[in-house]
């Protein structure tokens, strides 16, 4: 067994909020509570304390009202690692000693002292040198695919599977795009109860039971964007909890006409399921079926809703696309910072 270097979840979560903010920070606006959540995977229960953290330790300001949320206190490329690390950590000066009882000539100092306040002083100056932009950088080229994993990388590996399922809506897409630029609240419902139909089939056909019912469900929608002859919009949706591993997606929507008045709307990316009872991972089979399931469930929902709707849609003017890789766009959620 080796010495754990590692974080504590609260130091953990506090990082990745950071990076997420970081990464929002040229965008010049703040950055919501479920952003992110849905960004992260903090579980949205914890999400105000981390980020409570990073205001208490002079990292990130908050504001209130409809605008309001999140953001960085200075540039990225002004906050240091250690200042970020330290935030949930708290300090990373040793408070006693390394070692413990011993001998009576190790009472007030013993040999290992000197050392282990070298190799401690060490760590803190490579976090203290280290920026929050150099980790933004970092986590933009790992989601590219541009970033190599290191020979020695021992992250832990979720089990996920892509998806890809689509639907036609009897509505152009200039009027589904439309509906998806208004904001992303309206979609959370569709999850929720895609993940309640899910839930009920886990339990006709594999391990485990319903896990994350109730739970609160985040989601993101990304501002359109032009891909061949349709719109891209980018989403990422979780339902987060207290203490288990809850199922996220991350991927695209696409929407492209099939007629004046049909479009298709396709749905792909990643899907990372929930745990089952007692934290039983899905073995491969039911994954994917848990997977595609979910996909097309979701995609039926947020079909129905949409042409339940049309007066709402229909006379939409289409929204406006840009060019480029999508980006997640400014929500329209009512409350202060969340």
């Amino acid at each position: 067994m080796g010495v754990n270097l590692r974080l504590s979840k609260r130091g953990d979560y506090v990082v990745r909020s950071a990076i997420c903010l970081a990464r929002a920070y040229p965008s010049d606006r703040p950055t919501k509570l479920r952003e992110v959540s849905a960004e992260t995977g903090v579980p949205r229960t914890y999400v105000s304390q981390i980020l409570g953290d990073l205001v208490r330790a002079e990292v990130a300001v908050s504001s209130a009202g409809l605008h309001g949320g999140y953001r960085l206190a200075r540039p990225p490329a002004a906050i240091s690692l250690l200042e970020v690390v330290e935030a949930g950590e708290g300090s990373l000066v040793a408070e006693s000693c390394a070692l413990g009882d011993g001998p009576s000539r190790w009472e007030e100092i013993v040999p290992l002292h000197d050392a282990w306040r070298r190799a401690s002083q060490a760590l803190r100056d490579e976090l203290a040198v280290t920026t929050l932009a150099e980790l933004a950088e970092a986590d933009q080229s790992i989601e590219t695919g541009a970033h190599r994993a290191p020979a020695d990388a021992q992250r832990h590996r979720v089990a996920a599977v892509a998806v890809a399922d689509s639907v036609h809506i009897e509505l152009p897409a200039a009027a589904v795009a439309a509906r998806l630029q208004e904001g992303d609240s309206w979609m959370a419902p569709h999850v929720a109860a895609a993940a309640a139909d899910v839930d009920a089939f886990r339990l006709r056909v594999g391990p485990g039971g319903p896990s994350w019912l109730g739970k609160t469900v985040a989601v993101r929608l990304g501002r359109p964007e032009r891909a061949g002859d349709g719109v891209r919009v980018a989403i990422v949706w979780e339902a987060t909890g207290a203490s288990a591993l809850f199922p996220r997606f991350e991927g695209t929507l696409d929407v492209v006409d099939l007629d004046p008045e049909r479009c298709e709307v396709s749905l792909l990316g990643r899907y990372r399921p929930p745990l089952g009872r007692a934290g039983q991972a899905l073995d491969d089979v039911l994954l994917g079926r848990v997977a595609r399931a979910t996909v097309r469930s979701l995609l039926r929902r947020v079909a129905h809703g949409l042409e339940q709707a049309p007066a709402a849609t229909a006379d939409l003017e289409p929204a406006p696309v840009s060019e480029g890789p999508p980006t997640f766009s400014e929500p329209q959620p009512a409350g202060a910072a969340g």
